[in-house]
């Protein structure tokens, strides 16, 4: 596979990414995490992260967030994170791995109707987390 069919198959695997992490009553089970990693060549694989993420029906917190640390990771390949109701995709995220090699993304949980005043879930109930990351390979491709 030549550099560029291996930064086009990087790109569409990644939209879809460590740990999760969630403030108060918007909680991710991180001790039913499943990790899975791929190579993609002989210097770099794919690491998929999958948990879950609670949000009750009683939350009023108006946001999310995703967190985690990439200390692994390599430089200029975003983190990516998708969001799944069942089998269904509902969000789909890119941010960028900070220096010390965290990332965060934040997203609204709950939001305001400006026409009624009305609060609104824009999450409710279990989803599906995929995190993925570009990782240094450890061990030597055969």
């Amino acid at each position: 596979m030549n550099k560029k069919s291996s930064v086009v198959l990087i790109a569409s695997i990644m939209t879809v990414f460590g740990v999760m992490m969630i403030p108060q009553n918007v909680s991710a089970e991180s001790n039913q995490n499943s990790v899975t990693v791929t190579p993609i060549d002989e210097e770099v694989s794919l690491q998929q992260t999958i948990t879950t993420m609670n949000i009750p029906e009683d939350n009023v917190l108006p946001w999310g967030s995703v967190r985690g640390s990439a200390s692994d990771y390599v430089e200029r390949y975003p983190v990516i994170i998708q969001f799944y109701k069942g089998e269904d995709p509902v969000h789909v995220a890119q941010v960028d791995v900070k220096g010390d090699g965290s990332y965060e993304y934040k997203f609204r949980v709950r939001n305001v109707d400006l026409n009624t005043g009305e609060a609104v879930n824009i999450f409710q109930g279990e989803y599906t987390v995929k995190i993925f990351k570009v990782i240094h390979n450890t061990n030597q491709i055969a």
